[in-house]
């Protein structure tokens, strides 16, 4: 038996980085998983053992349209991975009205819009689990990530109501917190840093660990906390970071 054999799950985000490695992990462990991503079309290079529907999640009805077809499409949902975000660079100084409101709307509410979609047919799960993607940066102060880090501080706090909210309905709800990925967005912002390689030396030595996260670590964390033997874990946050949240390091000689 493989450890999601059976199970249904959803996962926003998934059609590229941590989101597909999320989606082609569950997929390895037996799940049928459907991926909810914002590109209308199909992306040609994803696996055909993933379904696929189409969102903006700042759109609700979008997305009710959206979760009701992967829910008629898998006949039920187990697991929710609200993995879809955005991210955003500069201080609180630099960034305006539209940043905030941007960010927010993507990271935080839309988390909650496709949750509040996705609740009732989870509810009638067994083994009904939420897995949110938050972020090292809503533990750490770092710079330039004032709003990002609002936004995944909020993505926290939010796992925790929900998983006390959850509780009656028997749906965990979890969070991961991955520290610098090695994912196409990651690599986006290195190829306009004026010197990209010294900026990923920087990043890299940032993590205990000296290197960048890769998506398949991340992914095999939320496996873990979307299983049915995670039965008793909820409103946590697991860190996926080299150390980084916790650990103090005396510098590399």
């Amino acid at each position: 038996m493989s450890e999601l054999d059976g199970l249904k799950a959803l996962v926003t985000g998934g059609a590229s980085g941590i989101g597909r490695a999320i989606a082609t992990a569950f997929a390895a462990a037996g799940a049928a998983v459907v991926v909810l991503d914002r590109e209308p079309e199909r992306p040609a290079d994803l696996p055909d053992d993933l379904g696929y529907v189409a969102a903006d999640i700042t759109d609700d009805p979008a997305v009710r349209a959206a979760v009701a077809a992967a829910v008629t499409s898998l006949g039920g949902l187990d697991i929710l991975v609200n993995n879809a975000g955005t991210g955003a660079q500069g201080s609180v100084a630099d960034a305006s009205d539209d940043e905030w409101h941007r960010v927010l709307d993507v990271n935080v509410v839309g988390t909650a819009r496709v949750s509040r979609a996705a609740w009732p047919a989870l509810r009638a799960s067994a083994h009904a689990a939420v897995v949110n993607t938050a972020s090292i940066a809503a533990t750490a102060g770092l710079p330039q990530r004032a709003v990002y880090s609002a936004s995944k501080g909020a993505v926290a706090a939010l796992t925790r109501a929900m998983a006390a909210d959850g509780m009656p309905d028997g749906i965990r709800v979890n969070a991961v917190n991955p520290g610098t990925a090695d994912t196409p967005w990651v690599g986006r912002l290195l190829d306009a840093a004026p010197d990209p390689r010294a900026e990923r030396a920087a990043l890299e030595a940032r993590q205990p660990h000296g290197r960048l996260v890769s998506a398949d670590e991340v992914a095999h964390a939320v496996l873990y906390l979307a299983s049915p033997r995670a039965g008793s874990t909820t409103g946590t946050e697991l860190a996926v970071d080299g150390g980084m949240a916790g650990l103090r390091l005396r510098p590399r000689s």
